[in-house]
């Protein structure tokens, strides 16, 4: 039996309808597993249900977190936020974390359980933080590499991706500024930007600020990375 994954993907503020990236599905079941999309829904008992029948979850990329988890105002650099969608996923990580059943959490998701563990967010890169790297490149690019991810020694992630440097793909203007309690550090850019994290007194959490998902078939180090989250849910 392939485990079930739980994806948490887009939510559309009008009508709350939930939508799925392919790439997250197809990676997924290619690395192993059976995704399913959890689409947002009100009841308790029902995000808790669903919960039941995971084995594993993926909190996916999308729009900004409202700053007001993190106890900032919004600035006129923050992006758009989707409310229904910080709702439902504070909520079903609250749930999530507390049954250590192993986590990946990709851009957007990355920086929602990073908050959600006390961290905070650069509201944007490119007015915050001085870089001569563009960490939003063009979406018609989304296979393409454009970085390097330096990966720390000694951490969960060197050992997965089996080396110190890697390349990774970049479509974000937000990223982890104070990383919460708790949470190590395992990769960088160039610059300084924080890539990636896991949490060791959870049985599986790691954080990746790029898009594994879009190189999985190009690239044998982020081939690992869900690979190596696939077998954790077995």
């Amino acid at each position: 039996m392939r485990p079930v994954i739980g994806i948490f993907a887009k939510i559309t503020n009008a009508d709350k309808q939930s939508e799925l990236k392919y790439d997250y599905a197809k990676v997924i079941e290619r690395a192993g597993g059976l995704p399913i999309l959890l689409p947002y829904v009100e009841n308790d008992d029902t995000l808790d249900q669903f919960i039941k029948i995971c084995d594993g979850f993926m909190f996916s990329g999308g729009v900004d977190v409202a700053p007001s988890y993190y106890g900032e105002e919004t600035k006129p650099t923050c992006g758009k936020i989707d409310v229904f969608r910080d709702e439902l996923e504070f909520k079903a990580i609250d749930k999530v974390i507390k049954t250590q059943k192993p986590i990946i959490a990709i851009c957007r998701g990355m920086q929602l359980i990073n908050v959600y563990l006390g961290g905070t967010l650069y509201q944007d890169i490119p007015t915050e933080i001085p870089s001569e790297i563009n960490h939003r490149q063009p979406t018609t690019e989304r296979y393409l590499a454009t970085h390097d991810i330096l990966i720390k020694e000694n951490t969960p992630l060197s050992e997965i991706a089996k080396s110190q440097k890697i390349k990774g793909n970049t479509f974000h203007h937000q990223s982890v500024k104070k990383l919460a309690d708790g949470l190590v550090l395992t990769a960088t850019a160039d610059d300084g930007v924080i890539e990636g994290y896991y949490l060791p007194t959870h049985k599986y959490l790691m954080g990746y600020q790029w898009h594994p998902e879009r190189l999985y078939e190009l690239d044998k180090a982020n081939e690992n990375i869900l690979k190596s989250f696939i077998n954790a849910c077995k």
